[in-house]
């Protein structure tokens, strides 16, 4: 027996002494030898025996444990009216640790009926007395409302006080109070730290709290290791949270390595201590065999126990099983039956599935209503194929009441969220303006957006629109790509159209044996392959166009029925392909294929026989087959048949059925029919007159290409007519007719120039176009060509030419004009011209050679470096440029590429093109270097040509335009703002150095290893000093320039100027093409802009962003943001400066500038 053991023996019959002659403190002190065996064996009931001899002896601390003995029925029989009497007496008799047992008693109901308030009052009486398990408690009836009002506050504080007491439970809830913000400021590492103090104290709960902070790395750096360290801790400790916390880290390789059999064991221990959400992830491994062997049957067990315990998700799953049969005997009723419980607590996929069980009739009568019902809780709630059913029942009035409108915005907001049939669908409504205006710049993207993520109707349709430019430029190459896709993926419908593209080369090399193959795959080898067969041979440059095989495939196909083929068959009777011409066979096939419906055979068959081509001609039959064809829909005999009441051709002349017919043929997109229709409501032909709808004709004609049209409704808008009098418009449809022939328009024009009627006065522009409209075959134009030359509008003064001029009028019986040549001659001003012509020449080339000398002058005495020829290697030719030429080639010093632009024939050049060429190596002087802008690294000379080079630096991706056509799709946000920024960063350094560009556009930017640089300084400028012998005119790219140029052509550019154009590069940017890509009238663009147009918001576009931008592009100038502003936003953004402009002078020696 040990030193220790003797003493507490020795003890314990020293207190049995003392105790026996009725000393009460022996008396406690006996009771706890027996209860905890000091000294003497254990023995509980002795224990209480002598608790209870020291309590009735007024001992309060016997009193408090007698009390916990009647409590926990410890040496004595549970009696808990008696361990409340015991607390109490305790208490009475000074026992601080019998105020917190009593407020037990009180909280928990404990001997005596359930009194939170007085719990409340006995906790904050303990708490007070310094009892940190009673603070703790009384934070909590504070934080619950429980026996006094609710005061967070409070609770904090004692929660705080708790913890700072030592008790871990507290510093766990003072943890919650910091990270939720409950009764003090929301503290992530204060939670941190608390979290961390609890569970080093060994509370699990505030283990597993610990290794979620670490897990997202709040309050805290984010340590995955440290994570699942505390998730471990806790779980060993059986908290079952962290057990399933545990589990995902070992599914997931977080903090640990990827480990299922392990994530298996914690899902099961988990679910085993009844954690409801393992039970459901128990189920999915059994389900999916991760982990553990592949076991439907026990999936469905956990799913079920899971599900009765109440998780929706779990409840959502069972059902699943239930309706597929996968561990049960499939049964529909019981799936609808999880189905519903789950949806019916909310949960999302829960709701889906039910609604497809209502619409469909699985497990329940079919519903619609309800149907609509569940789609709508779903949807509400961001369950994204939801939102695309219910966008269907409203399309369709399934279950509610067809609303197009509520179709359209639930088909939006499913497609944002991802949904390709969504995405189809949302392209569907604004092609056909389903519920939303027509759109056909969205319906492309959505198509495009639904095509790329696997859907082929969309990839068909996309297609489409790539070719016919719907909502896009027309491009046949984007076509063939989409359809070829969709055919691929099975679309039977795009498989016919590849084969046309094959059988045509559209968007692609013709072949036609892939055009063949396609054919078979669509039509597997019926009379319609027959037809198209045919057509590939008669097309065909592979079969060296085998025009009798197309014959004899055609004529296979019509006699085996194919209507197409009867009338192509005619064709090639008609025509001489593929046999001998004829006539007759050619209006018998005509009339076969007619007379099964072909309206192109009737619109043929009339034309043969108001000509009598093959048959007799009747004018009657004709009529009758132009009207047949007409009433079918054709578009063409629509318009024929207009002609036929027009002028009484096998008919009465019935002007009213004219207009009718026209316009049945304008309304089908018939452009000579759109053109005499306008006529008709001019002139108030067959229709009471109306201006304003003849204009709406020629307007539609004129869109459609019909330059008479054009030039018919630049008259209206010139002349008021139908419509307000527009010079602007007037001028820019003349432009458009006289570019597509009309020598009338070109006239126009030309007056529109000279008068500056629409537009600017611009004598040259006049000039040429008088020039152009006599060439065509305008014979007015003459006498204003004339003019032009006599008085030197626009071409320099020639007598002689003003003459001939005249003398042509004169000769074509134009008025006024035949005086005109003899006086001239007669006054002798035609001799005189020459003189002049002589001075000037001769002053242009002085000027030339003063600015060759400036290049001679700088190279002589080192204001630039100078590159030798011979150090340039390889030199490739890339396109034409304003000096001359851009090539690139290797430099040998480096071994890499550079860029040289070329100043071809500086000794003849014309004057301001030398001097622009200059003043770009002038600012390339000028500034000192930066990472955001292309370096000049010096100037060159061809010894054999003597033509200079300016050499700059190379940039591996091009210019930005071409940069984002090629990578539009791959750039993520932070790509496109990055780009922004360091355009920004450029155009902040050339500000810095006093310099504005004036020319900022997507040519003008070039991407050098994924970096934006600025280039391209020909008409940049000194703010100090904005005059130079460099020509500039209205300089820059319309879509880009400053709109105050438009209106005040003296504005000078100032730096919001270049902000304005960065403004529009931003939302380039964005759109991934350039501004305004489809208007190709730069003078009506301009005038759009000066008047506010500026380009839509692409969807999707980060808000900041968007706001940067606009803030940009505002139309004052001194409203727009500062460049320093646009930085500070970039930053806020998340893009710092961190590029640095570091003055060195790389190959320069001086600064000059003009």
């Amino acid at each position: 027996m040990s030193d220790f053991e003797n003493n507490e023996n020795k003890l314990f019959y020293q207190y049995k002494i003392a105790a026996e002659i009725g000393d009460k403190v022996a008396m406690f002190n006996l009771a706890i030898c027996y209860e905890n065996g000091e000294g003497i064996k254990k023995n509980l009931e002795k224990a209480f025996y002598w608790y209870q001899k020291a309590a009735k002896n007024g001992n309060e601390y016997a009193m408090n444990n007698l009390a916990i003995c009647y409590e926990n029925g410890e040496g004595i029989e549970k009696n808990l009216e008696k361990a409340f009497y015991w607390y109490q007496k305790a208490e009475e008799n000074g026992n601080k640790d019998a105020i917190s047992n009593l407020a037990l008693c009180y909280g928990e109901g404990i001997g005596i009926e359930k009194d939170e308030v007085k719990a409340f009052y006995w906790y904050q009486k303990a708490a007070e007395n310094g009892n940190e398990y009673a603070m703790n408690y009384l934070a909590i009836y504070y934080e619950n409302g429980k026996g006094k009002e609710k005061n967070l506050e409070k609770a904090f504080y004692w929660y705080q006080k708790a913890a700072e007491n030592g008790n871990e439970d507290a510093m766990n809830n003072l943890a919650i109070c910091y990270k939720n913000g409950k009764g003090t400021e929301k503290n992530f590492k204060k939670a941190f730290y608390w979290y961390q103090k609890s569970a080093e104290n060994g509370k699990n709960e505030a283990m597993n709290n610990l290794a979620i902070f670490y897990e997202n790395g709040e309050g805290t750096e984010k340590k995955l290791e440290k994570a699942f360290y505390w998730y471990q801790k806790a779980a060993e400790n059986y908290n079952k949270v962290a057990m399933y916390n545990l589990a995902l880290c070992h599914k997931n390789g977080k903090g640990t390595e990827k480990n299922l059999e392990k994530a298996f064991y914690w899902y099961q221990k988990a679910a085993e201590i009844d954690y409801i959400k393992a039970m459901n992830s128990l189920a999915i491994c059994y389900g999916n065999g991760e982990g553990t062997e592949k076991n439907s049957e026990k999936a469905f067990y956990w799913y079920n126990k899971a599900a009765e315990n109440g998780n929706e998700a779990a409840m959502n799953n069972l059902a699943f099983c239930y309706k597929i049969g996968k561990g049960i005997e499939m049964d529909l009723e019981k799936a609808f039956y999880w189905y519903q419980k789950a949806a019916e607590i909310d949960y999302i996929k829960a709701m889906f599935n039910l609604a497809v069980c209502y619409e469909s009739g699985k497990g329940i009568e079919k519903n619609f209503k309800k149907a609509f019902h569940w789609y709508q809780k779903a949807a509400e709630n961001g369950k994204n194929e939801a939102m695309n059913n219910l966008a269907i029942c409203y399309e369709n009035g399934e279950g509610t009441e067809k609303n197009l409108e509520k179709a359209f915005y639930w088909y939006q907001k499913a497609a944002e969220n991802g949904n390709k049939v969504a995405m189809y669908n949302l392209a569907l409504c604004y092609e056909e303006g389903i519920g939303t205006e027509k759109n056909e710049v969205e319906a492309l993207y959505w198509y495009q957006k639904a095509a790329e993520n696997g859907n082929e109707v969309a990839m068909n349709n996309l297609a489409i629109c790539y070719k016919n430019g719907k909502g896009t430029e027309k491009n046949l190459k984007k076509a063939f790509c989409w359809y070829q896709k969709a055919a691929e993926n099975g679309s039977k419908v795009a498989m016919k159209s590849l084969a046309i593209c094959y059988e045509y080369g559209k968007g692609t090399e013709k072949n036609l044996e892939k055009a063949i193959y396609w054919y078979q795959e669509v039509e597997n080898g019926n009379e319609i392959a027959m037809n198209s067969l045919a057509i590939c041979y008669k097309n065909g440059e592979e079969t060296k166009r085998k025009l009798e095989k197309a014959f004899y495939w055609y004529q296979k196909a019509a006699e085996n029925g194919n209507i197409d083929a009867m009338s192509k068959l005619a064709l090639c009777f008609g025509e001489g392909i593929g046999i001998e011409k004829d006539e007759a066979k050619a209006f018998y096939w005509y009339q076969k294929a007619a007379e099964n419906g072909n309206e192109v055979a009737m619109n043929n068959l009339a034309i043969y026989y108001k000509n009598g081509e093959g048959t007799k001609k009747s004018l009657g039959k004709s009529f009758y087959w132009y009207q047949k064809a007409a009433v079918n829909g054709n578009e063409i005999a629509m318009n024929s048949l207009a002609i036929c009441y027009k002028n009484g051709e096998g008919t009465k002349r019935k002007l009213k059925k004219a207009f009718y017919w026209y316009q049945k043929a304008a309304e089908n997109g018939n452009i000579d029919a759109m053109f005499s229709l306008a006529l008709f409501f001019g002139e108030g032909i067959g229709i009471e007159k109306d201006e304003a709808k003849a204009f709406y004709w020629y307007q539609k004609a004129a869109e459609n290409g019909n330059e008479v049209a054009m030039n018919s409704l630049a008259t209206c808008y010139e002349n008021g007519k139908g419509t307000e009098k527009k010079l602007e418009k007037a001028f820019y449809w003349y432009q458009k007719a006289a570019e597509n022939g009309s020598k009338v328009a070109m006239k126009s024009l030309a007056i529109c120039y000279e008068y500056g009627k629409g537009t600017e006065k611009n004598l040259e522009n006049a000039f040429c176009w008088y020039q152009k409209a006599v060439k065509n075959g305008n014979d007015d134009a003459m006498k204003n060509l004339a003019m032009c030359y006599e008085n030197g509008n626009g071409t320099e003064k020639n007598l002689e030419k003003a003459s001939y001029w005249y003398q042509k009028a004169a000769q074509q019986g134009i008025s006024n004009v035949q005086y005109k040549p003899g006086f001239l001659y007669r006054i002798g001003k035609v001799k005189k011209v020459l003189e002049k012509h002589v001075y000037w020449s001769k002053n242009a080339e002085k000027e030339s050679l003063s600015a060759n000398k400036w290049i001679e002058n700088a190279l002589k005495y080192g204001k630039v470096k100078f590159i030798s020829y011979k150090e340039l290697k390889n030199t490739e030719r890339l396109y034409a440029g304003g000096f001359g030429t851009i090539s690139k080639a290797i430099w040998t010093k480096t071994n890499n590429y550079v860029i040289c632009k070329k100043l071809t024939n500086t000794t003849y050049i014309k004057n301001d093109l030398l001097d622009a060429f200059i003043h770009e190596l002038k600012v390339h002087l000028h500034l000192n270097y930066s990472d955001r802008i292309i370096r000049c690294f010096g100037i060159s000379l061809d010894p054999k040509t003597n033509e200079y080079f300016l050499i700059m630096q190379y940039a591996n991706d091009g210019d930005l335009q071409n940069y984002l056509k090629n990578t539009f799709k791959d750039l993520t946000w932070d790509d496109k703002k990055k780009l922004a920024f360091q355009i920004a960063d450029g155009l902040n350094y050339l500000h810095n150095e006093n310099i504005l560009h004036r020319d900022l556009h997507s040519k003008n930017i070039v991407i050098h290893e994924n970096n934006a640089k600025i280039m391209d300084f020909g008409i940049s400028k000194n703010q100090d000093n904005q005059t130079s012998t460099a020509y500039v005119g209205n300089f820059g790219v319309v879509a880009y320039m400053e709109p105050r140029r438009f209106v005040d052509p003296n504005f000078l550019y100032i730096n919001a100027s270049d902000v304005y154009s960065f403004g529009v590069l931003m939302w380039e940017i964005s759109s991934g093409y350039p501004p305004f890509k489809d208007n190709d009238n730069k003078v009506a663009l301009a005038v759009s802009i000066s008047n506010g147009a500026r380009e839509v918001t692409i969807l999707g576009t980060p808000k900041e962003y968007e706001n940067l931008y606009k803030n940009c592009w505002n139309q004052e100038p001194e409203e727009r943001s500062t460049i320093n502003e646009i930085l500070d936003e970039f930053e806020r953004m998340g893009f710092g400066n961190i590029a640095t402009n570091e003055g060195i002078y790389l190959l320069f020696t001086s600064v000059y500038l003009l």
